[in-house]
């Protein structure tokens, strides 16, 4: 199975949060062999700054990594 969370730009609220909660979420999803993926239209560096924004919110170490990839869909040709 698979997660894929599709959104439109790096850094708004609700975006963020989900996230915060599907990182949180994690683990209980590998426990069942779910793949989880996130798509946003930003770019890579972006998505660095974001995932410390996201693992902040989660009262975590800001760094840039969290336990799915981000895809980075600068030229919107997948969303």
């Amino acid at each position: 199975w698979g997660i894929l969370f599709s959104h439109p730009r790096d850094f708004t609220p609700v975006c963020t949060t989900e996230l915060g909660r599907a990182a949180k979420l994690a683990p209980e999803f590998s426990k069942r062999n779910v793949k989880m993926i996130a798509l946003s239209i930003d770019s890579v560096q972006d998505h660095l700054s974001w995932c410390k924004d996201i693992n902040s919110y989660n009262g975590e170490q800001p760094t840039e990594k969290l336990p799915f990839p981000i895809i980075a869909d600068k030229n919107r040709e997948l969303a």
